[in-house]
């Protein structure tokens, strides 16, 4: 299946739809939107982020979009150092369980993975499904090694089966939208996995529920249900669905940028990066230094370079 005009443009939507949704709901973080209120490209939130500057959302995606650009495929060792220069850089918002594993600054991918497999308590925070749309990107042509490497990356940080299983559901949605077109891949995915007892319920429940039913979206869990809840609750007849769909991913609250960047890679797989508002694509910037257009260049990059059979 070659990448035409359509499945470039859908490509180049994975890293435009997740900076997007994250930098949008930066400004709302921790918060609940009234009804009133307006949703936009603010900036500010607790961390003070400029109008279209991204998080830690996209900038840890980022580290493993530019493994995947050295291609082909991703070098784990190579995304274990991309995370920890970025740990480097002393971003100012780093999530709990993320500090706890970067914070020893391993120098491996297994280091790293093993530092992960100590930590004790709650250890299914939703950092690895946040950064998990550019594994798509990287393996069009190989469904189940794109499962296969999404729950690795994951690991990394966040050794918790709902979390691998979260990482490897959007993952592969994502592959799939950029191919086809199409969202169907949640469900196709959950179908066929050992996990569909589990998963089948909850999406059944982001599709007919509401917010107050999985309100802890710090979880990963409710985080996966959050940005389900968004794209099925929003009209869908045309590329208009993506924006909208992100407002409601932030009128949802809570962790509001992590909920509307994990739905807007699978937006802007199934939609394009025409799809993104331009006044948004014009303000996005952040870590390590890139803005909209050089999202677009990377997602082409590694696309092109791994391109479907």
């Amino acid at each position: 299946m070659a990448l035409d005009d359509a499945r470039l443009d859908r490509a180049a939507g994975v890293l435009l739809g997740t900076a997007a949704g994250d930098a949008l709901g930066a400004g709302y973080e921790f918060s609940y939107p009234a009804p009133d209120v307006t949703i936009d490209m603010i900036g500010g939130g607790p961390f003070q982020w400029a109008p279209g500057e991204w998080t830690d959302d996209t900038s840890m995606a980022l580290a493993i979009a530019l493994a995947a650009d050295k291609g082909p495929g991703i070098n784990l060792d190579d995304v274990a150092a991309g995370f920890v220069q970025w740990w480097d850089s002393d971003p100012p918002d780093v999530g709990n369980q993320t500090r706890r594993v970067l914070s020893a600054r391993p120098k491996s991918a297994r280091e790293m993975q093993l530092q992960a497999m100590s930590l004790e308590g709650l250890t299914g925070g939703n950092g690895s499904l946040m950064r998990t749309a550019p594994v798509a990107l990287a393996y069009l042509a190989d469904a189940d090694e794109c499962v296969r490497m999404a729950g690795a990356i994951g690991a990394l940080t966040h050794h918790d089966r709902q979390a691998i299983e979260a990482c490897k559901i959007w993952s592969y949605a994502i592959q799939h939208a950029v191919l086809h077109g199409t969202f169907d891949g949640v469900r196709r995915y959950v179908a066929a996995s050992d996990s569909a007892a589990y998963w089948t319920p909850l999406l059944d429940q982001a599709e007919s529920g509401a917010p107050r039913d999985f309100s802890k979206n710090g979880w990963v869990v409710h985080a996966l249900q959050t940005a389900w809840w968004a794209i099925t609750n929003t009209d869908q007849s045309g590329p208009e669905h993506l924006p909208r769909a992100l407002e409601l991913c932030v009128r949802a609250g809570g962790d509001t940028d992590t909920t509307a960047a994990i739905a807007g890679g699978l937006l802007g797989a199934r939609w394009g990066g025409h799809a993104v508002p331009k006044h948004w694509r014009d303000l996005l910037h952040g870590y390590p230094g890139l803005n909209g257009d050089d999202l677009v260049a990377l997602a082409l990059r590694i696309a092109t370079d791994n391109p479907a059979p």
